[in-house]
Parts: C-alpha cells; structure tokens; sequence
C-alpha cells in the first residue's frame, strides 16, 4: 500500500498539496485478446442499427442489452467465442480510476494526493477492487461495498483490426455503480483543487446530475475535468437525438477541459466531423476541448482561459511508440484513452504544483499523448507499479522523443 496510509497523516498534509477528486466509473475488467472480429462465430452477433444491443468495434454495448438482442445469454455468448478459457487477465478498468490511477503514478506524493469515490459489490469481483486498488497510490476517500454486483466489463480485443492498429468491444455490466449519487460527494469533494468526473455515462445517477455537480464545484473555484466513455444508455433510448451531458447544455459551460474521443464527440455534439464538433463545443463555452481519435492526430481548441495556448490545432500521435509497437504484440489498446486523460490530469498536478498559474497546454498534452500511447505495450489498463517510479521513469524517454518530434513538425 502507497504511503500516507492513514487519514490523519492525509488531513495534515491536505493543505500544502494539490488536491484531485474524482469520481465515475470504476470496474474489474475481463480482458480477452486476439479475439478475431472477422470470425464466423463473431459476426452473427454484431449491431444491425444503432442502439440495438448488438456489438460493434470500439463501442461499449450493456449486458442485458446484449442478450435480449442476442438471444442468447452472456456465459454462452463468451464460450462460443472464446470456448473454456478464462480471461487473459483482469484489471481494474474504468474511465475514472484508470485515469486516476495513472495520474498518480505520474506525480510527487508530497506534494499531489488523488481522491477517488465510489461504490462495488459485495461479491469476489468487489473483494478483488478493494485488494488490488489498495496497491496503487490513489487514496480511497469513499469506496464501499454494497448488496449490488460490482460493475464489470468484458473487453474483447483484436489487435490486428484497423490495419493493426487493433480495437475493442465492450460488454458492460453497471450493478453497483446504479447506487453511486450526488450525495455521497461529501464536502471534501467540492474543496479540491482540482474535480474529474470520469465515464459517468455508465454511472447513471452522477451523470444526469452533472451540471449540478459542475456548478457547484466551480462555486467553490474548482478546476473542473469531463473525461467522457460511450453513452449506450441514451444511444439506446434515442438513437437519433444527441446525447445529453448532465440536466443541459449548461454542463459545457462549466467545463474547464473536455477530453473525449471522436464518436463521443460526435455523439455529444450531433456533428458529423471533428472540427464541426470542437465548434460546438466552444460555442457552448468549454474552455478547453480534447478530442481523441486513435491512431490518427488529436484535435485541440483551448480559449486560453485555463492553459497558456489560444486556438484550435493539431497533435500527431508519438511516432518512437507506433514504431515499437509493431514489433510488439504483448499489450492491447484497451485504457488508452484512460491513460491519455490521467498523463494530462497528471501534468496539470505537477505545473500548479511547482507554482504556475497557466499550465503549459503543450506540456500536458505530450504527457497525456504518450501516456496513452504507453498503455498499449501490456495488457489492461491498470499498470502496477513494483516501485514508486517505475512507470514515469519507463514513459519519460517516449515523452523526450515526442517533444523532439512535435518540435521538429513545427519548426
């Protein structure tokens, strides 16, 4: 377990350090990798049209959406794809925790501390998350077992789809995560530095209380960060309309950084492209907005109201890890964009840290970029560190050559 192990020593430092809290989805994943998504046994269960609980490659789809669309139950489903053999690994997925548990990894705990909030079941998986979350520096402010199943999700990997540059699906199960509300946010929550609200789509009773959350956050002069996950819920209640972020559009406005992927944003904004969608979202007041988009550049907008940079532009992707990662088959992509989110929630820790009043924009993201980059040479997104270290001083030699290469596109 990561020092300070106590409240107490946690409470007496509290006031010389910055403060993240978060709160969202926090899960146990079961990962299976070169699952063929061409295969005959596989595509028979593949989406017919939005929201019908069918699969579809780099979208989440709920459990029991699934087997009504199916037919078919979700044990029977994964021995007919995957046959007797368990999972290749379980993790502590999740939009919220993966994030958070990276950030911590990535900054100084004396003078940074993550909070995180919420709620498993009271069954083996749940057993699971308390052991293994206890192993990662991000300090549990409220996380409890409740008579509910803990939130699951079954990961099906191909690594060799889109010309190698794999994909995943996403059977979900939310169990627990249905009784995680606004008002198990305790005051501590709302005088942080710093708030995440993670994958909230698939944590229902947070994410349709958003705005309210966001503006009382920022009454409290909270920076605020949106790190969003696939709405399947309101995919699937109105497939035609676009997904709602919390009670209004209002939530946007409260928004300090965005960070989302491109059918996310697609799906939040009802714009068919990326640059149609970051105008939205700026005419909707989001000071900052991060749109990923694979293996593909990351679109940017920033108002310069939060980071040091103004405008709307451009990042590629870390050339040194799409190199390796083709002489790597050991990871999969699932957790990049956790990863991504936590390197720039952890950049953004360590510039207030040391004093700057606007972080670097160009800063955070390199760390965001690489981190996520990272997370596709193991399996899972949760990486365990066997020191405090271990992980920043494996990403700092990708985050030196991706300085290098972004210097040398722009000069």
């Amino acid at each position: 377990m990561y020092p300070p192990d106590s409240i107490d020593s946690i409470t007496a430092d509290m006031k010389n350090k910055i403060i993240a809290s978060g709160v969202g989805c926090c899960l146990v994943d079961l990962l299976y990798k070169n699952i063929d998504f061409n295969s005959h046994r596989l595509t028979p269960y593949f989406s017919k049209f939005s929201g019908d609980g069918g699969l579809y490659p780099g979208k989440l789809v709920l459990q029991e959406d699934f087997e009504k669309f199916s037919q078919t139950g979700l044990d029977s489903f994964m021995t007919t794809i995957a046959g007797d053999r368990d999972p290749d690994k379980i993790n502590i997925g999740g939009p919220s925790i993966v994030s958070l548990i990276h950030a911590s990894q990535m900054t100084n705990p004396q003078e940074c501390e993550i909070h995180f909030y919420g709620k498993a079941g009271n069954d083996e998986n749940g057993k699971y998350l308390e052991e293994y979350l206890a192993r990662t520096p991000v300090f549990m402010k409220d996380f409890r077992l409740v008579d509910r199943r803990t939130p699951s999700t079954i990961v099906l990997s191909d690594p060799s789809y889109d010309n190698g540059h794999g994909e995943r699906m996403f059977i979900n199960t939310i169990g627990a995560a249905w009784d995680m509300k606004p008002e198990d946010l305790d005051d501590d929550f709302f005088m942080s530095d710093i708030v995440i609200f993670g994958g909230t789509a698939i944590v229902p009773n947070i994410h349709n209380n958003l705005f309210s959350l966001l503006k009382k956050a920022k009454k409290n002069g909270c920076m605020t960060i949106i790190n969003t996950v696939y709405d399947f819920i309101h995919e699937k209640e109105a497939p035609d309309r676009r997904w709602p972020l919390g009670e209004s559009d209002d939530t946007f406005a409260y928004t300090d950084i965005l960070i989302t992927d491109r059918e996310e944003a697609r799906r939040l904004s009802g714009c068919n492209d990326i640059a149609s969608a970051l105008d939205f979202f700026a005419g909707k007041k989001s000071r900052t907005v991060i749109i990923t988009n694979g293996a593909d550049d990351i679109h940017i907008y920033s108002d310069g109201s939060v980071f040091n940079t103004k405008g709307t532009f451009l990042l590629p992707v870390s050339d040194k890890i799409r190199a390796e990662l083709k002489t790597v088959s050991a990871g999969d992509t699932t957790g990049c964009g956790d990863n991504f989110a936590g390197g720039l929630i952890g950049s953004l820790m360590n510039q207030k840290a040391s004093g700057t009043s606007q972080p670097d924009l160009m800063e955070a993201l390199s760390w965001a970029v690489v981190s996520g980059g990272f997370s596709c040479f193991y399996m899972g997104g949760t990486y365990f560190e066997e020191f405090y270290g271990e992980k920043v001083s494996k990403i700092i030699p990708y985050f030196d050559a991706y300085k290098r290469q972004i210097s040398n596109q722009t000069s």
